[in-house]
């Protein structure tokens, strides 16, 4: 790629970032103690909801791993996002569920949260993950343990998370740090 062009490949990831974000911005509903008291949840169902606005932030989050061959979104939100990008890309999509949704076998990381424990699982047969570049998606980078956790899910099963990538990053919670080596964006931070 010349210089030039990478340059306008720039301009139109910054231009597709800045285009999600406003819209991220203005749409975003606020819940203070939720789902327990001290959590302030960010509710993007509007973000989604809205044509425009889920288009620019598929577009975006897209552009984070053009070269993933699968696209993964994280329980529950994940999905609605997952299944956006990985139309866009033309790849396949890949639920990571909460622990019992899925039957055996199954291969499953336990993580905390701000507000407690959880697991999340990945079908253990079915589906060939080993040497596939897998886009991680999720709605909001809070503590971390959630993504971190799908990241190691697919690292046992023998895939590589080429990307991962969020639509709320709440900075003052730290998630960050808890992530891999891999490239981390975020449409928004707080």
């Amino acid at each position: 790629m010349s210089k030039h062009a990478a340059i306008e490949s720039e301009d139109v990831t910054a231009e597709r970032t800045t285009k999600a974000a406003e819209v991220v911005d203005r749409l975003t509903r606020w819940h203070d103690d939720f789902p327990t008291a001290g959590v302030r949840f960010a509710d993007l169902t509007p973000v989604f909801a809205d044509a425009e606005g889920f288009r620019a932030v598929v577009d975006c989050l897209a552009a984070c791993a053009p070269d993933a061959d699968l696209v993964a979104g994280v329980d529950a939100r994940g999905f609605l996002l997952g299944a956006g990008v990985a139309a866009s890309l033309g790849t396949g999509v890949l639920a990571i569920r909460k622990a019992g949704k899925l039957p055996p076998p199954v291969i499953s990381r336990e993580y905390s949260l701000e507000y407690g424990t959880a697991a999340l699982e990945i079908p253990a047969d079915g589906i060939e993950l080993t040497g596939r570049r897998v886009l991680l998606l999720d709605d909001v980078l809070a503590t971390g343990g959630t993504l971190a956790a799908a990241a190691e899910l697919f690292k046992q099963a023998g895939a590589e998370v080429a990307a991962a990538a969020v639509v709320l990053e709440l900075g003052f919670l730290g998630g960050r740090a808890r992530q891999g080596d891999y490239p981390l964006t975020s449409i928004v931070q707080l």
